[in-house]
């Protein structure tokens, strides 16, 4: 397969790393600094970010330069970044960089540690570079975040935390709450929601929590993470139909068992015959198929076309990389469950049922906004 098989010419791509990472940690009351070109920060927020309209964050570009990048510009980032944080007291400090640090090879772990070392507050690096998606950029600012905030606590029964809620897969107004409200009719009283709607104090109290709930493909290394420092199992899947009480009773088994479980993916026994297919985030995507198998629907094809780890994997998904595997993936389709977007890369006479998201059509899934 050629390089060129793995482009884009009409769909868009996802949204960056760099937006999964501010989106990760826009509630938790630090700030994050984008080492990047001046003009790139309405990318990062408020095309990507809906929470702009009911609260700020602390989020800046630096306003890197092309003379700075070819000259360097570490005194002046931290002496940059020390003004904003006198100035603005933030409980941290993330830096992130762009693609031209990235490759320049710009220290930011040796730049935090100076930074952290002057102001006296948690300064850290989340490893970005503006060449991979959401995905990766939202779990490695979980998992930089988790290192440095949370820590051994006597774990409570019947507790659990929710892994990866952001509005880049959450957008629709009051998601958060209805995972809570799931945790809570299974039994299970909620830690932290990482993150939304939880403060720093919550989500640093997470090895409190008896069993994590890994509602999308943002919150697995995390899980991961928790997993081997705590000792505390883990589920993956998203509460929606039919599939929600055998999603509760898995919370409950691993609790009881502190075993992993992964029924999104292992309650998907037949194998679809590629007429009926869904495509996004993975544990989204995998938790509705399942739903429309329990309900006795014809099963559905799942297309993931993100960077994500593969034991999410059933064994008949197809990981696409690029517009003609996507294609290829919905041939045979007379079905597909998917952003409008993907409309136009189907078939003619393919039926698209809209599955709204963010993190690929952007503020087009919101339909009108206040500013309109």
């Amino acid at each position: 397969m050629s390089r060129m098989d793995r482009t884009y010419r009409i769909l868009p791509t996802y949204t960056g790393d760099v937006s999964g990472a501010c989106s990760a940690l826009f509630e938790l009351g630090g700030m994050v600094v984008i080492h990047d070109p001046s003009g790139c920060n309405s990318t990062y927020n408020t095309h990507d970010e809906t929470r702009w309209y009911d609260h700020d964050s602390l989020i800046f570009i630096t306003g890197f330069t092309e003379r700075e990048a070819v000259l360097g510009t570490d005194d002046k980032l931290v002496t940059d970044v020390v003004d904003a944080v006198r100035e603005l007291h933030p409980r941290f400090v993330a830096l992130c960089n762009s693609p031209i640090p990235f490759i320049s090879g710009m220290d930011f772990r040796a730049i935090a540690k100076k930074i952290e070392r002057i102001c006296g507050i948690p300064c850290f690096y989340v490893r970005t570079n503006g060449m991979h998606d959401y995905v990766v950029g939202a779990q490695n600012a979980f998992a930089a975040f988790a290192e440095r905030f949370v820590s051994e606590r006597a774990v409570r029964k019947s507790t659990a935390n929710i892994l990866g809620v952001t509005p880049l897969d959450f957008h629709r107004a009051g998601a958060a709450r209805e995972l809570r409200d799931f945790c809570e009719s299974a039994g299970f009283g909620v830690v932290g929601c990482w993150s939304m709607g939880s403060s720093l104090e919550e989500v640093s109290h997470a090895a409190e929590a008896q069993v994590n709930l890994v509602v999308s493909a943002t919150g697995l290394t995390l899980a991961e993470r928790l997993r081997e420092r705590f000792g505390t199992p883990y589920v993956v899947g998203a509460p929606t139909g039919a599939f929600t009480e055998p999603l509760a009773q898995a919370l409950r088994e691993a609790a009881a068992s502190n075993e992993c479980a992964w029924p999104c993916r292992d309650l998907r026994a037949k194998e679809p015959d590629g007429s009926h297919v869904i495509i996004g985030e993975p544990v989204a995507a995998a938790s509705e198929a399942a739903a429309a198998e329990l309900a006795g629907a014809v099963p559905l094809r799942v297309v993931c076309p993100l960077e994500v780890k593969r034991n999410l994997a059933g064994p008949h998904d197809v990981w696409a990389a690029g517009e003609h595997e996507i294609e290829d993936a919905c041939r045979l389709a007379h079905v597909v469950l998917a952003d409008p977007f993907y409309q136009e890369v189907l078939a003619p006479g393919t039926r698209l049922e809209p599955r709204p998201h963010l993190a690929f059509s952007g503020r087009n899934a919101l339909g009108p906004t206040k500013s309109e």
